[in-house]
C-alpha cells in the first residue's frame, strides 16, 4: 500500500499536477491540504476518469482538506467535535481497515499573535482527539501539512529560523506531545540526515534551486503500521513543474 500527503496550495490551480501525479505514482491513498475551494465548487468531475474515490471538506479561499483513494472511504468525519470552523482542517476516514487522519495545522502568523496561540491550542485538541477516539494499538496514519519542522535538520538554516512560528520551541513541543500518544515519524525512520525538505518558500529567491527548504509535511503511524512500513520518501518532481505548489508530496509504502 502506498500512502501520500500533498499540500497543493489551491486544488483548482494545481488540478493538472494532482491528476498527473495520481496517474504516474498511483498511490492507494492521497491526502491533500489547502484545497482552497468551497464544497459546492470542488472539482470532482475532473477526477471521474482517474478511478479514484474522494471525500473532502473545504471553505472559500482558505484551508480545505481532501482524501483520494482507490477504494471507497467509510466512517468519514470532518473536524473536531466541538468547533465547526475546524472542519476544513481535519478529515478522518477509514480505508481498507486503516484509520487515516488528514490535517492542515494552522500556520500561526506571528509568535505573539492570537493565531499562534490558536495553533498551540489546536495541537492540544488534536492530542485529546486521538485519546478520545482511538488507541495507540489501532492502525492509525496521521499525515498532512503540520506547519512544524521538528528538528534542526528539518530546516535549511536553524540558527536564522529559530523562533519562526513553524520552527519554534513551543510548536516543536506541541507536536512532540501529540506524537507521544503513539506515533512514529516514518520519514525519519529511513532518513537520519538533513537536507530533505517538503516546502520551499516562494518568497525566498531561488529557494528550490538552492534547496532552502523546510520539512513541514509528515506521515506518522502507530506502531502496528510503522512495523509494516517499508520506505518513506519525498517526491520533489512536482515542485519542478510550471506554477507548482510551494510544497511537494511525501510518500510512505507499506507491506499491507
Amino acid at each position: 500500500m502506498k500512502v501520500a500527503s500533498f499540500n497543493v496550495n489551491g486544488l483548482r490551480a494545481r488540478l493538472d499536477t494532482v491528476i498527473d501525479w495520481l496517474d504516474r505514482r498511483k498511490p492507494d491513498i492521497l491526502c491533500v491540504q489547502e484545497t482552497k475551494v468551497q464544497d459546492k465548487d470542488f472539482p470532482g468531475q475532473a477526477f471521474e476518469d482517474t478511478g479514484y474515490k474522494y471525500v473532502f471538506k473545504g471553505q472559500k479561499s482558505y484551508n480545505g482538506v481532501a482524501i483520494f483513494s482507490k477504494t471507497k472511504a467509510s466512517k468519514v468525519q470532518a473536524g473536531f467535535e466541538d468547533e465547526p470552523k475546524d472542519e476544513s482542517r481535519l478529515l478522518k476516514a477509514q480505508i481498507d481497515g486503516i484509520i487515516v487522519v488528514n490535517t492542515y495545522v494552522p500556520q500561526g502568523y506571528l509568535p505573539d499573535s492570537e493565531m499562534f496561540a490558536y495553533k498551540l491550542k489546536w495541537f492540544e485538541r488534536l492530542r485529546k482527539y486521538f485519546e478520545k477516539n482511538f488507541k495507540p494499538t489501532d492502525p492509525v496514519i496521521w499525515l498532512g501539512d503540520f506547519n512544524v519542522a521538528p528538528e534542526d535538520i528539518d530546516v535549511y538554516d536553524p540558527a536564522r529560523l529559530t523562533g519562526h512560528v513553524c520552527f519554534n520551541p513551543q510548536v516543536k513541543e506541541a507536536l512532540k506531545k501529540v506524537c507521544d500518544w503513539g506515533f512514529e515519524d516514518l520519514f525519519r525512520k529511513y532518513h537520519k540526515e538533513g537536507g530533505h525538505y517538503t516546502f520551499w518558500d516562494y518568497r525566498e529567491r531561488g529557494a528550490f534551486s538552492r534547496n532552502l527548504g523546510w520539512r513541514l509535511d509528515h506521515i506518522m503511524a502507530t506502531e502496528v503500521l510503522a512495523k509494516k512500513c517499508k520506505g518513506c520518501y519525498i517526491d520533489a518532481k512536482p515542485r519542478e513543474g510550471e506554477r507548482p505548489s510551494d510544497h511537494t508530496p511525501v510518500v510512505a509504502e507499506f507491506d499491507i
